[in-house]
């Protein structure tokens, strides 16, 4: 989904989580095991597979 339309008479209020895209994140962390340095990777997205590769 590229946009959301929202149309009515009505302001908006609040906020919205993004997480991180899969296919990415199930590929950076196993390549995060290559190096000897430290890695921080932020924004993993809360799916089954991110959990499995972390624990």
């Amino acid at each position: 989904m590229d946009k959301l339309i929202i149309e009515g008479g009505h302001s908006l209020q609040g906020e919205v989580s993004i997480s991180g895209a899969k296919n990415s994140a199930v590929a950076i962390l196993p390549a995060s095991l290559l190096t000897k340095e430290k890695c921080t990777i932020k924004n993993l997205p809360d799916i089954k597979d991110v959990y499995y590769i972390n624990n």
